[in-house]
């Protein structure tokens, strides 16, 4: 690895506050201000001044004081003045938040936080980060809130915290069902818009932060918020150490793209005061160059904002010891001083190489909303990618697809579909490999499994926003009947189909993503934008039918199947003719048993095949499996393959056409004819 330098080099080490000597050193940047003032307040009145001190500008637009007035536990703020014009808001009067607080008090108001000295003393026992390779890694993707509000053997003083996340119940339920690595949705502090509290609403997904070294206070047990930020900073902490204890993985989802202060007008609460013009993306006026459609975007293509960003990600790694994260809007990020995306952007290649970084799994959303801002594919090597194009394939195969067929015939064949199952390889380059793939067919933004099988259209009423919210293009399928019905008929069809997409996820070569209550049928009633909801809407319901249990079992059948067989996690791509170690080499048949022919890929007549996977193993025995996909909604019969090297028989594994996962291992011979049911899946290891 070539040497590191962090954006900004020595002169921006050691912002915020360091403790040391009975007294703390303060370091704030801002290269535009003309004075920058400590305010410190009464630990019990948030609005009473104890003391002021003026920081020295230094070098490279640090600005710092060395003072004893900053003792563990002390409530503070700062104060900026600066000149006016395009681009500057400094206003000496206004009380902000230390970008780099790893503490904060809240008052009264939306604006009456403070920064507080945090001094840690976390013993973590020895627990270790539980380092889950990426092929053997499943995420689970969940909202800490929300999984935990209502589980009847959690004690009700933890539910919806993170002691509630690390309780043993919790932790048995999450290995249960297979997954490895849990994936929380913002934890770090945020607020609610004013527009949705002046509605009676809410942000509860989490995405419009405060402070990006700051675990969320609402999310620790009452009794951590009365003792104060060190009590929850040991909750949080408490939290990732014993879901590492259990083997499980912790994966942030951060919001580093844009902050809560919102578009200019919006609320001044730290970066707009310190130095508006450098930590936001503006035009030559002052207007504010928005890529992320929430009124602001952070500015990464000064070292500032991207020493920000590296820093934080420094803090959670290694002193709260996360192991990942999840970049929102990523593409945000990867912007030049000219705005456009560039896939060698310093910052996107420093968090990569970043030493302290080293074995932490980085995790892209490829997109943003502004101009060139879709990018899946397009990150830099090391980087993993949630893969739209695996979810939009995926769906519309089992569901849109489906629905046309209904009145007309599928309008394509299988061969978009086979690709995604393989591992992506038309998306990312033989370098990344099919790891570089978060595949996923829901998440929190967008329709529940459930419901993708239950309704045509959004129902997002409760919003506040006349059903205009939320994406109007779903590929979903409502199986008939727009909700929830009693017709047996329509219901077997979905659990089927939930089923179907439950595999083909599972299954498939990448690294998949299940949202926490897909595995059990979760519903939100059709709502698909459900960020303002913090209610039973959102919230997990542990209150199951037969069939959610069934469900599942399904989903932990399927996450055991793939730890057990290395053919469906292969690492790198094959390449015919020459052996890939850690690939697996795969071949394709029709439903008669033969190869597939160069036209039977776009077909739309032709919606069956069998995919056969050996692994290259270098540290697992050598695997081999079979899978059988299907389609139609017509059941046809399929005849398995003679021309597999080596084969004498094909144990039967998992089908989707169970309602429940059967037990038995049947057998079957090549050239053996199966009838298989329409629209489904049946899984072989090869022996």
């Amino acid at each position: 690895m070539p040497d590191f330098s962090a954006p900004g080099g020595a002169v921006l080490d050691d912002l915020g506050v360091r403790l040391h000597d009975g007294v703390a050193t303060l370091r704030v940047w801002s290269k535009n201000a003309s004075s920058v003032e400590l305010v410190t307040f009464d630990e019990t009145d948030l609005d009473w001044v104890t003391d002021q001190v003026e920081l020295e500008r230094r070098p490279g637009g640090v600005w710092e004081v060395t003072t004893p007035l900053l003792q563990p536990g002390t409530r503070y703020a700062l104060r900026v003045g600066g000149p006016h014009g395009p681009g500057n808001t400094f206003n000496p009067e206004t009380l902000l938040l230390d970008p780099y607080a790893r503490g904060l008090a809240e008052g009264d108001g939306y604006a009456e936080w403070r920064s507080v000295v945090i001094e840690d003393g976390f013993d973590w026992g020895g627990v270790t980060k539980p380092a889950v390779p990426l092929d053997r890694t499943v995420i689970y993707e969940a909202h800490l809130k929300g999984i935990t509000k209502r589980h009847p053997d959690v004690p009700p003083a933890l539910h919806g915290t993170y002691a509630g996340l690390a309780h043993p119940a919790m932790i048995e339920y999450l290995r249960e069902i297979g997954v490895t690595t849990i994936e929380l949705l913002p934890i770090h502090a945020f607020v609610s818009e004013p527009r949705l509290l002046e509605r009676g609403l809410s942000n509860y997904w989490g995405y419009n932060t405060l402070n990006f070294f700051t675990p969320h206070a609402a999310y620790a047990s009452d009794e951590s918020r009365k003792q104060g930020p060190e009590a929850v900073l040991t909750e949080f902490k408490g939290m990732v150490k014993l879901l590492h204890e259990a083997g499980l993985e912790v994966v942030l989802d951060v919001v580093y793209n844009h902050t809560s202060e919102e578009g200019l007008g919006g609320p001044r609460s730290s970066f707009r005061g310190i130095d508006n013009a450098s930590y936001y993306r503006q035009d030559s006026s002052g207007a504010y160059i928005d890529t992320t459609g929430v009124g602001n975007t952070l500015n990464t293509a000064t070292d500032a904002a991207a020493r920000l960003v590296l820093d934080s990600l420094r803090y959670w790694a290694n002193d709260m010891q996360i192991d990942g994260f999840r970049f929102d809007l990523a593409a945000a990020l990867g912007r030049d001083a000219g705005h456009e995306f560039t896939r060698d952007h310093p910052l996107l290649t420093a968090i990569r190489d970043d030493p302290a970084l080293q074995g932490v799994k980085l995790i892209a959303e490829p997109w943003d909303v502004g101009l060139g801002g879709w990018q899946t594919g397009n990150f830099p090597d090391g980087w993993l990618e949630w893969n739209d194009r695996y979810r939009d394939r995926v769906r519309n195969f089992w569901l849109s697809d489906i629905d046309y067929a209904r009145r007309a015939s599928a309008p394509v064949g299988i061969g978009g579909f086979a690709t995604r199952l393989a591992g992506s390889s038309n998306t990312y380059s033989k370098e990344r490999g099919p790891l570089a793939s978060i595949n996923f067919v829901t998440a929190h933004d967008g329709f529940t499994l459930h419901d993708l099988v239950t309704y045509d259209v959004k129902h997002n009423e409760a919003n506040g926003e006349d059903n205009r919210d939320g994406a109007d293009t779903n590929r979903s399928f409502n199986h008939g009947v727009e909700g929830p019905t009693s017709d047996q008929g329509v219901n077997a069809a979905r659990r089927k189909a939930m089923r179907n997409l439950l595999g083909t996820l599972l299954l498939s070569a990448g690294i998949p993503m299940l949202t926490a209550g897909d595995e059990t049928g979760r519903t939100q009633g059709g709502n698909n934008n459900a960020y303002a909801q913090d209610s039973a809407l959102t919230w997990v319901d542990w209150e199951h039918e037969p069939w959610q249990e069934d469900l599942r079992s399904h989903v932990s059948t399927l996450t055991r199947l793939r730890r057990e067989n290395a053919a469906l996690r292969p690492k790198r791509y094959a390449r015919r003719d020459v052996h890939t170690p850690h690939a697996s080499v795969m071949d394709w048949y029709n439903q008669y048993g033969e190869m597939m022919e160069e036209s039977q890929w776009t077909d739309p007549g032709n919606r069956t095949l069998q995919y056969s996977a050996v692994s290259t193993p270098v540290d697992e025995r050598l695997n081999r499996i079979l899978l059988i996909v299907h389609g139609t909604e017509s059941p046809v019969d399929v005849t398995l393959p003679t021309s597999i090297d080596g084969a004498t028989r094909f144990v039967s594994l998992w089908s989707s056409a169970d309602e429940r996962p059967s037990g038995e291992q049947e057998e079957f011979a090549p050239g053996d004819v199966l009838p298989v049911p329409g629209t489904s899946m049946r899984l072989f290891r090869v022996e």
